[in-house]
């Protein structure tokens, strides 16, 4: 099996596992969200990614362009409908957009502290 498709095959598989837990359990959550989430366990366990998955990720991820031509083709189908609520659209862009940013600074200003006291820690204990 070439490594493109046992990394492919390992993102369908926690894809279709999530998406039976979602189901089973009568879950609101999507089932490649559950699926993300227990892919994510399974490499936190394993304390590194498997080579056949970092080929089928650095794959996809160099084609990530081609996932907003659906986005891009519903916009146009339904361009009166968003010029008709393009207020509460663009409100909801904003206000998202601005609690990414606060979520991603607060986050990376815990992971400074976490790292200092990692540094700091490791050099008193020398």
């Amino acid at each position: 099996m070439t490594p493109l498709l046992a990394g492919l095959t390992w993102l369908l598989v926690f894809q279709c596992g999530g998406e039976a837990l979602a189901r089973l359990a009568g879950l609101p959550v999507p089932g490649p969200v559950l699926g993300m989430a227990l892919l994510f366990a399974a490499l936190l366990f394993r304390r590194r990614v498997p080579d056949a998955l970092g080929t089928a990720a650095d794959g996809l991820a160099k084609h990530l362009s081609l996932l907003f031509v659906p986005a891009g083709v519903g916009v146009m189908l339904h361009a009166g409908r968003v010029a008709a609520e393009w207020l509460p659209i663009v409100a909801a862009l904003v206000v998202s957009t601005a609690v990414a940013l606060a979520a991603t600074a607060l986050t990376f200003r815990a992971l400074i502290r976490w790292q200092e006291a990692r540094t700091s820690g490791a050099k008193s204990s020398q």
